[in-house]
């Protein structure tokens, strides 16, 4: 691997320690191997070094690259090559790493499923991505979804793992249909995958969802190269990682294009090892960062702030830690500093992203120079350019306010086989962010407002137009207007206001119960509020969001 760093322009400090001259990109030489790849070289410096720690079982970089090999020949064996789709549907656990590499390494594509979503949202995903196989775990739930998908999509193969059992192990744990493969079937090969010649730079490595600026679910095309690029650039930041050495908390789900690049992409890269948790349980996070002392916590801010208000949080070491890192959603300043002066941990750096852009685009430095209330510097290979509201073309000088765009490797191919979609947030060769920021005089970015029109409930994407979709399918809902709303544990949460239909006895229970099986649990309004009279409309007659957070004191969104 060639760790070679060089500047465009001289200046004072490297990005990651420091600040730099607003323009000045970074460069780093981007090895052309896929992630199998810098698995094989990981093993080949650090083989007998754990990998990862799940569920009671420890295994080293050697077993989990045989445990690879053995699955990328049995899904060989299924049909998977390139261009063939593979869905990992699942809560993180061993498997989630080994099978992402294995379908790489078979040759296939990685479709993120979260394992959250409802039938209809995983239906349209399956067959929009043309999804043929999906890989889950021996949940019931979970495997009731899957069956729904080979009953009602493309999808014509299960293969399941049973959650609580060593990898290694043969044993099955439920009676299940012929559609489905057992993991340790799947394995009992000869551990020898034919090789497969991926084009680093147009095939699709993975596929993830996301709303882009409608909410309608599409595709983000990942590519090998932006998928190495972006988990290579931040190895680079995490600059004072001892390789083969140092461990992070896999808390993040993996299927979750934030912990699948900075979790556990870049810590195969790095040679470092996982403690993988099904999901976030703060006292056994706590117990764990005590016990074991990992070097780095990657997080969102409600995370932070659930630790930061624990009232035994001092009694906690954390000296373990080099530094933590937050994302998916705005970082509070006083959940930043409350966490750093209750718990001693050296620094809580934030960072920004989007699923297009594989994630990561920017984040500030891991020294002293850190910033609070900014996203941080580009990263290597990456350039921020704040672009004018009005004519979405020019370049903004410093300390003024327009979007946030982005160009780098890292950048997506587009919505898959969505051109017409694509065409909306590529344009010039920027990816355009819909997020409002200005960028200071030192290079660091502030974001101050958004464009787009989601809500942000702990890190999660929630589109209000699709839970007003899922409203207004019931025939007593007249209108509806869905927003996020300021929360100190989440970020925001969902509210829904429901105009019913005269004469009509709908209340709030009976749409929440309506809407079970139409929405996540994320995407479930935290509060539903439904009024006789009409909800505020603009001149024009368009039902007026702003208006009514303004009536009901919430302000600008």
């Amino acid at each position: 691997m060639n760790l070679n760093v060089r500047k465009t322009e001289e200046t004072a400090y490297m990005p990651w320690t420091g600040s730099y001259a607003p323009g000045v990109r970074w460069d780093i030489d981007i090895p052309e191997m896929t992630l199998p790849s810098f698995l094989d070289d990981t093993t080949a410096r650090y083989g007998a070094a754990p990998a990862l720690t799940f569920a009671g079982y420890t295994y080293d970089f050697m077993a989990v690259k045989s445990l690879v090999d053995h699955a990328a020949r049995g899904l060989q064996a299924m049909g998977v090559g390139r261009g063939i789709k593979v869905g990992l549907f699942m809560p993180n656990s061993g498997y989630a790493l080994v099978m992402y590499y294995a379908i790489l390494r078979a040759g296939g594509t990685v479709v993120n499923y979260n394992p959250v979503y409802v039938e209809k949202d995983l239906i349209n995903q399956a067959e929009d991505s043309e999804t043929d196989i999906i890989v889950t775990l021996d949940a019931q739930p979970l495997v009731d979804k899957a069956k729904a998908l080979v009953d009602k999509t493309r999808v014509n193969k299960i293969i399941v793992c049973p959650a609580k059992q060593d990898m290694r192990a043969t044993s099955k744990t439920m009676d299940l249909d012929d559609c489905v493969t057992w993991f340790c079937d799947l394995v009992a090969n000869d551990g020898k995958p034919q090789s497969v010649v991926a084009d680093f730079h147009n095939d699709i490595a993975v596929l993830q969802y996301a709303g882009g600026t409608t909410g309608t679910p599409k595709g983000a095309a990942l590519t090998h190269r932006a998928v190495v690029s972006n988990a290579f650039q931040m190895s680079h930041w995490y600059h004072n990682a001892e390789a083969g050495k140092d461990a992070m908390v896999a808390v993040l789900p993996m299927f979750h294009v934030f912990a699948m690049t900075v979790v556990m992409n870049m810590s195969v890269i790095k040679g470092m090892r996982l403690y993988v948790m099904p999901q976030f349980d703060m006292k056994e996070m706590l117990n764990l960062i005590a016990a074991e002392k990992p070097a780095y916590l990657a997080a969102v801010p409600t995370m932070y702030m659930a630790m930061a208000n624990y009232d035994r949080i001092s009694e906690y070491d954390f000296s373990s830690l080099k530094f933590c890192l937050s994302g998916g959603a705005p970082l509070p300043v006083e959940v930043k500093s409350a966490f750093e002066k209750k718990t001693g941990a050296k620094l809580v750096a934030e960072g920004y992203g989007l699923t297009e852009f594989s994630p990561v685009a920017t984040c500030n430095p891991l020294s002293d120079r850190a910033r609070a209330g900014s996203i941080g510097l580009p990263i290597p290979l990456t350039t921020i350019e704040i672009v004018s509201l009005e004519d979405g073309e020019t370049v903004l000088p410093c300390g003024e306010k327009g979007e946030v765009c982005a160009r780098g490797p890292q950048m997506m191919q587009g919505y898959y086989k969505k051109p017409e979609e694509t065409a909306k947030v590529i344009r010039r060769g920027r990816l355009h962010t819909g997020d409002v920021g200005y960028m200071d005089a030192e290079g660091f970015v502030h974001i101050v407002d958004r464009v787009k029109d989601l809500i942000l409930v702990g890190g999660y994407n929630v589109y209000p137009r699709h839970v007003e979709e899922a409203i207004y399918a019931h025939p007593a809902v007249k209108e509806c207007i869905v927003a996020g709303v300021p929360d100190k544990m989440r970020g925001e949460v969902v509210y829904a206001w429901v105009k019913r239909v005269e004469d009509n006895p709908l209340d709030a229970d009976t749409l929440r119960a309506f809407l079970q099986d139409k929405l996540s649990p994320i995407e479930m309004p935290r509060k539903i509020i439904v009024r006789d009279e009409p909800l505020p409309k603009t001149a024009v007659g368009k039902l007026s969001k702003r208006d009514l957070l303004a009536q009901e004191g919430f302000g600008k969104i």
